[in-house]
């Protein structure tokens, strides 16, 4: 959701354009305040920001992305593995593939039916005993390749939008093998008939792979045994799935969540009421769509998309929870930035939101965004550190 301030918005960030009468209720109500969630030197991924806001320092937990999206889908990994992240990605159509240049690192949001037949076409044609395809969720995909070597230097897709992408080709130890499937599935996924129909309904084609975000097997301290709390988390992204598993927490998914704008975000609301009513403690929801938003450019929908959350899930979550007569908390805040004007993600601080039902505060002027957040003065540089202020009490480091 963080942003930087937008000019066809007035100068204002979509948080701060945002119509937020849940979300800005409980800041009044609340504590308010920033927090860096990439450490210095990190890449501003959702990897490693997501483990800094469940309580794991990316410095000592961190092993890769696509591993924890393997856990999410099921697939064992050796220690020996290496996994990657495969995207169908939408790239301009030049006759020399370096010439390209990346339009759309998510194929116009391509559906996770068609991509199972893209995947498997894939796969049939570079899969080996070594190296194995595996379908995932809409464009998200997955390469396993066993014994595989770990000196990559590959680049997300979504870090070089409308970039020409010569210059950031897979480079490291046997890239070329990399290189040379991700430039050969073009001949291939260009005419499939998947593509084909996309095109005739005005969608972006899929006509390409795109292999990134290298890892190995993570290893991280259970959830439970480090808060004492039995959880859950709520996503329709592997990845947040994945570091929930790797965490011990439990997967809940929700029918019609897709981590678009196009979600079903009342029912990730209502599943995670019915998990706290069943006994569980915690439960993390991850809403995906402002950062979507955010990638293709697209400033109404990512106001839009925030405007949902406050009503669909926030809103829902604070009547339901008034309503039992039970204290609760509630933290509400970006993993990390992804602003409209460079579609990436950014390593900027982000504004959080604490909310204590039986510790309420009187905050009149307090608003949920950006700017209101910096003036408290209230910052917590280490961001893995930030749970720890939430469910335990402990103060924040200004």
């Amino acid at each position: 959701m963080a942003d930087y301030a937008v000019p066809e918005l007035k100068n204002r960030t979509p948080l701060q354009s945002a119509d937020l009468p849940f979300v800005d209720s409980l800041a009044r109500r609340g504590t308010l305040g920033m927090v860096k969630t990439v450490p210095e030197g990190m890449s501003p991924g959702s990897d490693t920001a997501n483990l800094s806001v469940m309580g794991y320092d990316p410095c000592v937990y961190y092993s890769g992305r696509s591993p924890f999206e393997a856990a999410s889908m099921g697939i064992p990994m050796a220690k020996t593995d290496i996994t990657f992240r495969c995207n169908l990605v939408t790239l301009s159509d030049e006759s020399t593939y370096e010439e390209r240049v990346m339009l759309d690192h998510g194929a116009d949001e391509i559906s996770s039916a068609e991509a199972k037949e893209l995947i498997a076409e894939v796969d049939r044609t570079f899969g080996t005993p070594q190296i194995k395809f595996y379908p995932g969720v809409s464009y998200r995909h997955l390469m396993v390749w066993e014994n595989g070597p770990y000196d990559w230097r590959l680049t997300p897709p979504h870090d070089i939008l409308g970039k020409k992408i010569a210059d950031f080709l897979p480079a490291g130890k046997s890239s070329e093998t990399v290189a040379a499937m991700m430039k050969k599935s073009v001949e291939f996924l260009a005419g499939h008939p998947v593509n084909r129909q996309r095109r005739q309904k005005g969608l972006r084609p899929a006509n390409s792979i795109w292999i990134w975000g290298e890892g190995k097997k993570p290893l991280l301290s259970g959830f439970t045994e480090k808060y004492g709390l039995k959880g859950a988390v709520i996503s329709a992204v592997d990845l947040i799935k994945g570091i929930g598993i790797c965490a011990g927490l439990e997967s809940i998914d929700v029918p019609g969540a897709t981590g678009t704008i196009h979600s079903n975000f009342r029912g990730k609301a209502e599943a995670a009421l019915a998990a706290l009513q069943k006994g569980l403690d915690f439960v993390y929801i991850h809403l995906e769509a402002p950062d979507e938003c955010g990638h293709r450019g697209e400033i109404n929908n990512k106001v839009k998309a925030i405007e949902l959350i406050d009503r669909e899930v926030v809103g829902v979550l604070r009547e339901r929870l008034d309503a039992t007569g039970e204290a609760y908390k509630l933290m509400f805040l970006p993993d990390h930035a992804t602003p409209l004007s460079l579609r990436t993600h950014t390593s900027d601080p982000v504004p959080f939101l604490i909310y204590d039902s039986s510790n309420e505060r009187d905050n009149p002027d307090y608003t949920y965004d950006e700017r209101c957040a910096a003036g408290t003065g209230l910052y917590v540089d280490k961001g893995y550190r930030l749970i720890d202020f939430f469910l335990k009490n402990e103060e924040a480091s200004v």
